[in-house]
């Protein structure tokens, strides 16, 4: 089954308004015919960038989002805020927001739970760090956040999600996997998920590799079977390296 591929750049905290504009005046003319392409910016930036990409078929979503619908959480933004600007699309369980502000699988799950039973759309990440890579343990790692993440979700909710493989051993360390790793993984992703749910649910649920993407190694990665796009980080602050990472996934 051929699966339309995603390049989402989470642009992190990076980027003015100013400075947020002046790239995606450039992102508008991208050829973007056969591939779906997301930006994630600040939250202060949000509305701005999904006002201007409206008619250029580049969807902007959310870095982050609460698990609860509204309350006393001084600093947190709401589903409910977020589709209330346009925005319906958020990434939930990067590993900064996992290392840096000790989200657990079991918050993660609340936030996944709580944000495809109110229509919103989730990029899911996960991926082991360096020494349970060197331990060899990476895929009971791996299963285990997506058993507590995704994996006791609703048929569904399930569909309105899409997986993010990011080690994190090769993020900003400009490592990357191998090819034959990161395809070994994306197969076992995808076996998992047709264990839990239906063969349709296994092949149309689309997985991206995040872990130092560039223009360099975008076409070898985004050729692998099981692989469908990429989650970019700093290559995507920067509009000819962004440029050509959607190009290679362009197929």
């Amino acid at each position: 089954m051929k699966r339309k591929k995603i390049v989402a750049g989470n642009w992190k905290m990076n980027m003015t308004l100013d400075e947020s504009i002046e790239l995606s005046n450039g992102l508008i003319n991208i050829n973007k015919s056969n591939v779906d392409i997301m930006i994630a910016p600040s939250f202060t930036n949000l509305y701005p960038l999904k006002k201007q990409f409206d008619a250029h078929q580049i969807d902007v979503i959310a870095q982050n989002v609460n698990q609860n619908s509204k309350g006393a959480f001084t600093g947190e933004v709401s589903v409910e805020m977020l589709k209330s600007i346009g925005v319906n699309c958020v990434i939930i369980g990067h590993s900064e927001r996992r290392s840096l502000f000790g989200e657990t699988d079991q918050i993660l799950c609340k936030k996944v739970n709580y944000a495809t039973s109110n229509g919103m759309n989730v990029i899911f990440c996960f991926g082991e760090e360096l020494q349970q890579r060197q331990n060899g343990n990476y895929f009971d790692v791996i299963q285990k956040q997506l058993e507590v993440g995704v994996l006791s979700l609703s048929t569904e909710q399930i569909k309105k999600v899409t997986l993010a493989y990011e080690p994190v051993w090769a993020i900003g360390t400009g490592v990357t996997a191998n090819p034959d790793q990161i395809q070994e993984i994306h197969k076992f992703i995808r076996n998992l998920i047709h264990q839990r749910f239906e063969e349709t649910i296994s092949n149309s649920i689309r997985i991206l590799y995040g872990g130092s993407v560039k223009p360099t190694n975008a076409v070898e990665i985004f050729n692998l079977a099981d692989v469908d796009g990429g989650l970019i980080g700093g290559a995507s602050l920067k509009f000819t390296d962004f440029q050509s990472i959607v190009e290679a996934a362009d197929v």
